[in-house]
């Protein structure tokens, strides 16, 4: 029943009209809301800089649970959206509801994927930061990965992968065959989130011995690639392997 809801809501603009009362969302707590209680519901917390309320949103529960922790020990409140046109949905909605956005939760640090005009202080100083994504771009793929430095609480992962919410949900409209083949055939490409404010991560610049401190940015960008189910193969091989001789 969801699906037909759903896909004539995107393809009927007067049935969209009538069902815009009773089509429901679902959260991760097994929650239902129409599209105006939802609203409500997330008003308080989930309102951007720009008066945008965020609707934040996992596809896989398993795969994302990491992310889905994080946001709700800000308070956040995350929906289910694993249908098979729920990308096609939710920018329906976008373009129909005004100041109405879907964020999946790995699109971005949570900090960042509900903007405010606070911004946490950074422990490592502008130049610290500067040789700090110098030596990690020199250990890592820059043709798979955009290193950023971000301000975030220390408590968060000392690195995070990420992709950009607009680049993965085109890629994953055009896996389905939504006319999008450009984007389709686009490598994809992750922006790997540099936490200034966690330990680990200034341990890298103090570390005089070279080896070590490859193994530390190769460690920490594998421990967040596994974080994303995005480590497999041979890479997972080496990381068991590295970690058995680090525990060792």
């Amino acid at each position: 029943m969801k699906v037909f809801i759903e896909y004539g809501m995107i393809s009927d603009e007067k049935f969209y009209e009538r069902a815009l009362k009773f089509a429901q969302l679902k959260n991760i707590d097994g929650k239902y809301f129409t599209i105006e209680e939802y609203k409500e519901h997330i008003k308080t917390l989930q309102t951007d800089k720009d008066k945008n309320l965020i609707c934040l949103y996992a596809n896989n529960l398993d795969e994302q649970h990491s992310y889905i922790q994080t946001a709700k020990e800000r308070g956040y409140d995350v929906l289910i959206m694993d249908g098979v046109i729920d990308n096609h949905f939710m920018n329906s909605l976008e373009q129909k509801v005004e100041k109405f956005q879907f964020k999946r939760v790995d699109a971005d640090v949570v900090d960042k994927l509900i903007s405010s005009e606070e911004k946490l202080p950074s422990k490592l100083s502008e130049e610290e930061q500067t040789s700090l994504k110098t030596i990690i771009e020199e250990n890592i793929d820059k043709t798979k990965f955009s290193v950023m430095m971000e301000n975030i609480s220390e408590t968060d992962m000392p690195f995070m992968i990420t992709q950009p919410e607009f680049m993965r949900r085109m890629k994953e409209m055009a896996a389905m065959g939504g006319g999008m083949n450009y984007f389709g055939s686009m490598p994809d490409h992750y922006n790997l989130i540099v936490n200034t404010n966690h330990p680990l991560t200034g341990s890298i610049l103090n570390e005089t011995d070279e080896d070590k401190k490859k193994n530390l940015i190769k460690q920490l960008t594998d421990i967040a690639l596994l974080s994303q189910n995005l480590l497999k193969g041979e890479q997972l091989t080496s990381f068991i392997k590295r970690t058995i001789e680090i525990i060792g």
